[in-house]
């Protein structure tokens, strides 16, 4: 598979954004990389023409299918240091979500299974469209709003309701945020800082004093919380408020607005803006990967939003890329996240809240210290016929 630096512009039309739009929102979009993580993303775009590439001991897999094989065929170190896993295992002595074989992660996975499947996510949906109504009323009266704290709101009530815990929602997005942005460093190429792990494992204890149950019974082990609670605060807050730029700058509040466009919309902006880009993982058996050797202990970097197409292939509602490539940034198999009903529902609320006013973005600012690439701040204002304006 061949990769071209530039997405191809989508026809435009009634239905379809402006060329323009759609190049703007997309610039806008490459910020939060080529300015949170430069280095890592100029080594990505120079390898990205290679569906597969080595560097040393380091497998970077872009291509969708050779992606889809490392997910499904391979047989994975899911507790190697620099891997999810690993990280997991670090930071709470044994994560129960993503290093666990066998009969214990099966067991940890039964465990999500009401609370994230359908009846699960409409239990949740009350909370955050109580943040999204409350958050978004200044829209209505012509004020600004920030939508990364409305993220971050809405992802600490989630896990609240979600794991039933005692400590407050902002407290826990916050902690979360701190445990992954601490946590990640050992997931991405190069050596670690001094203190590293420390500095993760503080966090975590923080973020662990905050997920106590509010009543004792049947509830997840505290690794397996604080886990979810990472996994769900960091990709929300990374994802909500990168959708929402996308509307605003490609003119897709039509779509947004539209109930029977707005599942595939959301499909779409989630495959785009992959809020969790890199999947680290480690082989444990020596494998091919579209005619590239791996052998047992390399260290696999799945380039999720290269697989997903996300890179050069635009979103369009109308159009969308086939669900088998846009579930890549969810991962594959049986270890694919159990959360993607509850994201994809998040996102569509949101935008559905949001569609009516319209919003523009007047400021906009790249958070150069989170663990995913995001903003600190995006700020809009429901459409008044002014161009935005944004601080750089």
């Amino acid at each position: 598979m061949t990769t071209v630096p530039d997405a191809p512009v989508p026809p435009t039309g009634p239905a379809h954004p402006a060329a323009s739009a759609v190049r703007a929102a997309r610039r806008r979009d490459r910020r939060v990389y080529t300015r949170s993580h430069p280095v890592l993303f100029a080594l990505l775009a120079a390898t990205r023409r290679r569906p597969v590439a080595r560097i040393g001991g380091t497998v970077l897999v872009h291509g969708t299918e050779p992606c889809r094989q490392a997910l499904t065929r391979v047989p994975l170190d899911r507790a190697a240091p620099g891997t999810t896993g690993g990280a997991a295992r670090e930071l709470s002595a044994g994560g129960l979500l993503f290093d666990q074989e066998g009969a214990g992660h099966r067991a940890a996975r039964r465990t999500l299974a009401d609370d994230l499947g359908a009846a699960g996510v409409e239990r949740l949906r009350p909370v955050w469209r109580d943040v999204l109504a409350r958050r978004l009323a200044p829209l209505g009266a012509g004020r600004d709003v920030d939508l990364v704290p409305l993220a971050r709101e809405l992802a600490g009530a989630t896990v609240h309701a979600l794991l039933r815990t005692t400590g407050d929602p902002e407290g826990i997005a916050k902690a979360a945020a701190e445990a992954a942005a601490a946590a990640v460093r050992g997931h991405l190429p190069g050596p670690r800082p001094p203190g590293t792990a420390r500095a993760a494992a503080a966090a975590t204890a923080r973020l662990e004093a905050l997920l106590a149950p509010d009543r004792p019974g049947g509830e997840p082990e505290p690794a397996l919380r604080a886990i979810l609670a990472v996994a769900a605060v960091n990709t929300t807050v990374a994802a909500l408020p990168r959708a929402a730029a996308w509307c605003a700058d490609a003119r897709l509040w039509e779509q947004a607005a539209d109930d029977r466009l707005r599942p595939a919309l959301v499909a779409e902006l989630v495959r785009v803006t992959a809020p969790s880009p890199l999947l680290p993982r480690v082989a444990a058996a020596d494998a091919d990967l579209d005619g590239c050797p791996v052998r047992s202990g390399d260290r696999l970097i799945l380039v999720a939003r290269h697989a997903a197409r996300a890179h050069d292939r635009l979103p369009d509602a109308l159009c969308p890329a086939p669900h088998a490539v846009a579930q890549l940034v969810f991962g594959a198999g049986p270890h694919s996240c159990p959360g993607a009903r509850l994201a994809r529902a998040q996102l569509d609320d949101t935008l559905a809240a949001l569609a009516p006013h319209r919003p523009t973005v007047r400021r906009a600012r790249v958070d150069r210290g989170a663990a995913l690439p995001g903003w600190r701040s995006l700020t809009v204002r429901a459409c008044d016929g002014d161009r935005s304006r944004e601080e750089r």
